[in-house]
């Protein structure tokens, strides 16, 4: 690859991807750019297509691959193949009605790579109708399979977009559709990119990427930032760059007021963690370690204001004095309380279990608790899931008394926050809204303070915090609220 190591990599949405006179702008930069290059650009499918394929990312309805999994006599997944090529024909349409010739050809690309699913599906149907082939053994290939359509898909539409704005596009495919045999994920990515000259062209790369283990076991609908972050990594890039619809702020703006929040700015990689734990992440915490090792900094920027700097992330930023940079929570949390009397001494033998249980049910912890004689664990889980561990803990512990709740989980965070009555200020803000406060956490690393509190306080928490935490800093700094500040 032909390279300065002077080149960015940046990801782009589903939800910006789907608008593309925005995702242009960012490229372009309202064409004042006089050289373009040094970029790659790593797309996701287009927003709501990939519940198509898959399954609905919220309400969990099925697509093709949830229809095919449930499938037995059912044939209804054949019925979902048709949805998705009416939606994909529909934003070909709408991206290149004005070019005939364009359209054609896009649309010929994408029917091409449906229509060679479809009938992998249709003849691992039939195979797994004898007794020695079961549809589960290969459910996981069928996932990647229909996922790597959607952002091909995209990729493609891009690249042959800015083609016609007289950019030297290049569409990179790493879908593995069309080789032979697995192989690597970094070994297709370096063979991939090997030949190119950055200087003089814009790869746009799918979002998607084959690899011989599968991105989706670990990953599942966050495979796209692994992809990313390993094109950043193995081509050593000078930073990746993030775009969302959103600026990464000190809070929700829909729960604070718009007028009320402020780009962050800068901060670290232990701050991104954080987030990410509370289900707002930047970047995948396993994506932005690879980053982080290799010292390359993140850019989150808002694809809708792409002049602006957005938030620069890196593995050595420290505030210049301990403060909350934002303030961010988690709802539907179910609080799991284990009490065992006999627990004192054994405390892990009684974790280790409950761990088993939760890695079993495919349920995220986001805090935990332990005393003398109880462990409470905090997990983002919905009800059905929730029942099920419950019933477990009580076969598995019949002398203990497990209580379960549902709470909320309100966090102020910072890249420093070790300051001497930061943690007094913070419980003042939730006691003076009347707040009754079910658990506290800060650890030793000072990055963040975590409130467990009933389910219902959620919003009002969020509001407080960030009014005596945020709002009063910066307006003794002389920071104005009412619009984004550059950085």
């Amino acid at each position: 690859m032909t390279t300065s190591n002077n080149h960015t990599v940046e990801k782009i949405g589903g939800t910006s991807m789907s608008d593309y006179p925005a995702v242009r702008d960012n490229i372009m930069l309202n064409k004042l750019l006089k050289n373009p290059y040094q970029r790659v650009f790593v797309v996701s499918a287009y927003g709501g297509l990939t519940n198509l394929l898959l399954e609905h990312k919220k309400t969990a309805e099925p697509g093709i691959y949830g229809r095919f999994a449930l499938a037995e006599e059912d044939q209804s997944w054949i019925e979902a193949f048709g949805l998705v090529k009416d939606k994909m024909l529909s934003i070909n349409s709408e991206l290149f009605g004005d070019d005939s010739a364009l359209k054609e050809k896009a649309d010929k690309f994408i029917l091409r790579r449906l229509t060679d699913a479809e009938r992998v599906l249709s003849d691992l149907s039939s195979l797994c109708q004898h007794g020695h082939f079961e549809i589960a053994d290969h459910l996981l290939k069928v996932r990647e399979m229909l996922a790597s359509i959607g952002e091909a898909h995209s990729a493609f539409n891009l690249t042959h977009l800015l083609q016609k704005e007289g950019i030297n596009a290049v569409f990179v495919d790493l879908t593995g559709w069309d080789i032979d045999k697995a192989v690597d994920m970094d070994e297709l990515i370096k063979e991939k990119f090997w030949s190119l000259d950055l200087s003089k062209c814009l790869p746009i790369a799918t979002g998607y990427c084959h690899s011989e283990k599968g991105l989706m076991a670990t990953f599942d609908r966050g495979y796209s930032e692994m992809t990313f972050s390993r094109i950043a990594v193995l081509t050593k890039a000078k930073e990746a760059v993030i775009h969302k619809e959103y600026h990464l702020s000190s809070a929700d703006p829909k729960l604070v007021g718009l007028d009320k929040v402020v780009p962050i700015g800068l901060t670290n990689y232990d701050v991104a963690d954080q987030l990410a734990n509370l289900g707002m992440e930047a970047i995948h915490p396993r994506a932005a370690k690879g980053l982080r090792q290799s010292e390359i900094p993140l850019r989150v920027k808002n694809t809708f204001e792409p002049e602006h700097k957005g938030t620069l992330i890196t593995s050595t930023y420290i505030s210049d004095k301990p403060k909350v940079e934002i303030i961010a929570g988690r709802e539907k949390v179910y609080a799991f309380e284990l009490f065992d009397q006999d627990m004192m001494g054994q405390v892990d033998a009684f974790d280790r279990k409950t761990l088993d249980l939760i890695h079993e049910l495919k349920m995220q912890m986001v805090s935990k608790d332990v005393t003398a004689n109880s462990i409470t664990h905090y997990l983002s889980c919905n009800l059905k899931k929730a029942k099920r561990l419950q019933t477990l803990l009580e076969k598995h512990f019949p002398e203990a008394e497990v209580n379960v709740r549902k709470v909320c989980i309100v966090s102020a965070i910072g890249s420093d926050m070790q300051e001497a009555g930061m943690l007094a200020r913070a419980v003042a803000a939730i006691a003076e809204q009347g707040i009754s406060i079910q658990a506290l956490h800060q650890s030793m690393r000072q990055v963040d303070i975590q409130f467990v509190l009933d389910e219902k306080h959620f919003e009002s928490a969020v509001v407080a915090l960030h009014k005596h935490l945020v709002e009063s800093e910066n307006a003794f700094a002389g920071v104005t609220l009412d619009a984004p500040t550059a950085v």
